[in-house]
């Protein structure tokens, strides 16, 4: 007699799938039918990774010794790169024992939750977020807890919300400036009072800085452990080379922190994946050696787009949209809209207004219950201008008649 058990573990069963990469593939599945879908839905820059760095990637590949497995926790010549381009892009000064080379900063991101976390910790999560984040704490044995800022703050979270989430389970905080999804980013004074806050209690920072080089206008980027040094022992710094240099494709990611932090990490990845693609290291190389003037030229375009973008939205009744600092997302609120007519239904949820947007107007939105705020959408301006306009343009059409 069998014993009928669950064939899928319930950790991984209770694992969501990504509601940013499904939009992108369902927009991308209605194209290929045939229809003209224009998808907001991806986080990824529209430009081709710059020439020279895919020189250098062509020319790792007659390498002989990139044929053969190198150290699990990345090219010993890219981590001393890496810690470079940390003290000169943020001020924060770190060696290469403290860099862990991974499979893109998703894997970061959930290792350095891994190495952090034994069952019941607790992560307080400015919220709206990431999907990602909620899905690796879970993952890791960890509990978010949810600190939610609206547009009337910009999104950013204040050290009272924080404090009133704070418990005897509290381990970390993760904090993310630029935002995904928001485009928030916190000015330096506020970096430092959250900074300070978390080292009075103890905790620990997992800070995402995959966005530190797109920011617009009077915006600044800062790295919570270059403002608050006392935090650096616990501080982890995730990061990689997808948005400043367009390859999301290419899978290059690595977490900075203290060295017993990175050193169980590396153990860990040494027998989750070993090291990372060594052409793909290769050309992370040269990207973080060389200058930024390709994500200068992105950051231009980036901005006209966000300008174009947040007025076409803020012209739309029921549509309200902060102007965002960084990122390439824009996060506009569309609870005027719910529960009016339109086409003959009356959306009650983003979930459902997302849909009859996609049905009725060819449009991919990611709606904001994927990011834990319901009555938002998440839209990438990381699309071509034509798009873009033509995109919020037939959403403009459709929710204009809205009544």
């Amino acid at each position: 007699m069998s014993i009928d058990r669950p064939r899928i573990s319930k950790r991984i069963a209770a694992i969501s799938e990504s509601a940013t990469l499904a939009v992108d593939a369902k927009a991308k599945a209605l194209k290929a039918a045939g229809r003209p879908v224009i998808g907001f839905g991806a986080g990824e820059p529209d430009f081709p990774t710059p020439g020279y760095i895919v020189e250098a990637a062509v020319t790792a590949c007659r390498v002989p010794r990139f044929h053969k497995y190198t150290p699990a926790g990345g090219l010993p010549e890219l981590r001393t790169a890496i810690a470079e381009k940390t003290v000169r892009d943020s001020g924060f000064r770190v060696d290469a024992a403290q860099v862990l080379v991974t499979n893109g900063g998703k894997q970061a991101v959930y290792q350095a939750f891994a190495a952090l976390l034994d069952p019941g910790d607790e992560v307080i999560v400015p919220t709206p977020y990431w999907t990602t984040y909620p899905e690796s704490i879970k993952l890791a044995g960890g509990v978010p807890v949810d600190v939610v800022a609206d547009e009337t703050t910009g999104y950013r979270v204040s050290v009272e919300q924080l404090e009133a989430a704070r418990t005897d389970r509290t381990k970390v905080l993760l904090f993310v400036s630029p935002s995904n999804p928001t485009g928030a980013v916190y000015s330096r004074d506020q970096i430092e009072a959250i900074g300070r806050w978390a080292d009075e209690h103890g905790l620990w920072v997992i800070t995402d800085e995959i966005y530190e080089h797109l920011v617009y206008g009077d915006a600044e980027f800062h790295s919570m452990p270059a403002v608050v040094p006392e935090l650096a022992d616990r501080t982890i710094v995730v990061n990689g080379v997808a948005k400043t240099y367009a390859m999301t494709g290419w899978r290059v990611g690595w977490m900075i922190g203290p060295k017993d932090v990175i050193k169980a990490a590396a153990n860990m990845q040494s027998h989750a994946t070993s090291n990372v693609a060594n052409v793909s290291q290769a050309a992370a190389l040269a990207a973080v050696t060389g200058d930024l003037a390709a994500v200068a030229e992105m950051r231009t375009a980036f901005d006209r787009r966000r300008q174009t973008m947040v007025r076409m939205l803020n012209e739309i009744p029921g549509v309200l949209c902060p102007e965002p600092e960084g990122a390439f997302y824009a996060y506009p609120s569309v609870k005027g809209l719910l529960g009016k007519e339109i086409r003959g239904k009356r959306p009650q949820t983003s979930v459902e207004l997302a849909s009859l947007i996609l049905e009725e107007a060819e449009v991919a939105l990611v709606p904001g219950e994927a990011f834990g705020t319901p009555g938002y959408f998440r839209l990438s301006y990381a699309l071509g201008d034509e798009d873009l306009t033509e995109g919020v343009s037939r959403v403009a059409k459709l929710l204009n008649e809205a009544g």
